[in-house]
């Protein structure tokens, strides 16, 4: 789990945007773990479905089940012209790392500067053992390829999220 050092304090918390279904998704362009520039433009415009996953960090108990899910049911989800994406604010040598350490074959994004994090709203404070800090929140959005948001997975379990997005998209 990242804990970072930062104490939330109220006038932070009112500073996030609430996205809901049906908005327009936010536009980003970051790096994938390749060092390739993605955006969600590229994806949207060729007619595909994006799944926009964030995680806490790079190889950790929760955030690898998590990938390694969505490794393993990557061709079932794709049939549906959906599109898997992994964010978190880890460096693209992090990713790079991850990535190759169990083989995951979908892009992870780095957003080191929390710009495009924030901007859905996955940047919040956290409480790990009696302490609150900022964090990157395990939430993702479904996109459809008008760009909109179609779901949003609140407080998603890393064990059960692959299943729960095919199901959603069958």
């Amino acid at each position: 789990m990242n804990t970072e050092n930062i104490k939330a304090t109220d006038s932070e918390e009112k500073n996030y945007k609430t996205l809901q279904v049906g908005d327009v998704a936010p536009e980003f362009t970051l790096p994938d773990q390749e060092g390739l520039m993605r955006s969600l433009l590229d994806y949207t415009s060729k007619g595909k479905k994006v799944l926009l996953y964030f995680y806490p960090k790079d190889d950790t108990p929760g955030c690898t089940t998590e990938a390694c899910n969505f490794r393993d049911s990557k061709e079932d989800i794709e049939k549906s012209d959906l599109m898997i994406l992994g964010v978190s604010r880890d460096s693209v040598k992090s990713h790079k790392k991850f990535a190759e350490k169990y083989e995951l074959n979908f892009p992870i994004l780095s957003d080191e500067s929390l710009e495009m994090i924030k901007s859905y709203n996955a940047w919040a404070p956290k409480k790990f053992m009696g302490r609150e800090f900022l964090g990157v929140l395990r939430k993702s959005f479904l996109i459809g390829s008008d760009g909109k948001i179609a779901k949003i997975y609140e407080d998603v379990k890393a064990k059960e999220h692959a299943g729960e997005v095919i199901s959603d998209v069958k």
